[in-house]
């Protein structure tokens, strides 16, 4: 019996490798000889790195750059040197969580730091790159992470625009050194799971303005930064004012797409397309995989889902594992998964259910009970 067990994350609880040994040592327990093949998932966010390096055999780098509001912080990302890759998520740079609640302010932050990673990659010789899109404090379009890669943009005096979103109104003119221009042999392929355009009422400001501290007043100011920026841009031949996806990250996606060539794909699709997986899942038995909470946003390119959707080509089943089912979550059986389960035993706090030897231990047995009835229906 081959199983593949492909875990996303327990936030807070288990990371992607430990959900997935407590699978793997669950379906031993009762199949001995079962051949088991684990698989650190993530859909494009938090963990990327993680997962994407541990399955591809590449090192955790780090390096020291700008933080969103200035000063340093310093910031990982993955490196394969076989491959010449490196993989970054933006928000070990950029995120919200390098600033407290009451610092936020997309007019200042900036995207910098994450060009200051990119360019510290390619000194290094990453020629591909893997971007994570999410989790930014940022709103700038990526003009910051553009000005660390070579790239000049100018106010009506000939002097740098100021960082943040709120400097993108300034800009009169936007040269492409020769620096900027190392990067034109880089392939970027950036995980990218929003639909939004750069500006307008669906766009960067007004849907994730607010998350990241931009009061009522600042929204229309920050929004027509955007779109200034982008009339700017396509008076150099590029639109990126309609790309779906550009308004990711505070507008890094079309900084991406139309500055760096990138090309914009669901983060979980990504992340199998990279590992190789459907190889896996075409003579599987069964796949399992689950993630901290699942309900009706599950199908929403989280790992689940697409794991679902690839194993679906091949007829394999598909069980999902939670610490917690929504109500809605069962809606999820009707068209994606075959079955989903949690691992709550009794009813607990949410502290209580978080604790990580709880879950690990929770996980296990639940997968166990579900591996022994599916037994039954082995010759």
């Amino acid at each position: 019996m081959k199983v593949i067990a492909a875990m996303d994350s327990f936030k807070g609880s288990l990371s992607s490798l430990e959900a997935n040994e407590a699978v793997r040592k669950g379906i031993k327990a009762i199949i001995d000889d079962a051949d088991v093949r684990t698989f650190p998932m993530a859909d494009g966010g938090e963990g990327t790195i993680d997962a994407l390096i541990d399955g591809l055999g590449g090192e955790i780098r780090s390096r020291e750059v700008t933080a969103p509001l200035g000063g340093k912080v310093n910031a990982r990302y993955g490196f394969v040197n076989k491959e010449n890759l490196a993989v970054i998520e933006i928000a070990e740079a950029c995120g919200l969580t390098l600033l407290a609640e009451d610092t936020l302010d997309p007019w200042r932050a900036t995207t910098y730091g994450v060009g200051e990673l990119i360019r510290h990659a390619y000194n290094e010789g990453a020629r591909t790159f893997i971007i994570g899109l999410g989790g930014s404090a940022t709103n700038d379009g990526g003009v910051g992470m553009l000005q660390a890669m070579g790239y000049r943009f100018h106010d009506d005096d000939g002097e740098p625009i100021p960082p943040g979103g709120g400097g993108l109104k300034d800009i009169e003119q936007i040269i492409k050194t020769e620096e900027a221009a190392e990067f034109d042999d880089c392939d970027f392929r950036v995980a990218c799971d929003v639909n939004n355009v750069l500006y307008g009422p669906d766009g960067a400001t007004y849907i994730f303005g607010p998350q990241k501290g931009a009061g009522e007043a600042m929204l229309p100011r920050l929004d027509d930064a955007l779109k200034h920026y982008a009339d700017k841009t396509l008076e150099m031949g590029i639109d990126i004012s309609t790309v779906e996806g550009g308004g990711a990250a505070g507008g890094l996606g079309a900084a991406f797409y139309g500055y760096l060539d990138a090309r914009l794909e669901p983060g979980i699709r990504l992340v199998i397309d990279l590992l190789d997986l459907e190889t896996e899942i075409k003579d599987a038995d069964l796949v399992i995989t689950g993630e901290g909470r699942l309900d009706a946003q599950t199908a929403m390119g989280k790992v689940p889902a697409g794991l679902a959707e690839a194993a679906k080509k091949y007829g394999v089943p598909v069980i999902a594992f939670g610490g917690s089912l929504t109500e809605d979550a069962y809606t999820l059986t009707e068209s994606r998964l075959d079955a989903i389960f949690s691992i709550q035993r009794t009813p607990v706090s949410l502290k209580e259910a978080m604790d990580s030897e709880a879950t690990r231990f929770n996980l296990e047995k639940a997968v166990n009970q579900v591996i022994s009835v599916v037994k039954l229906d082995i010759p």
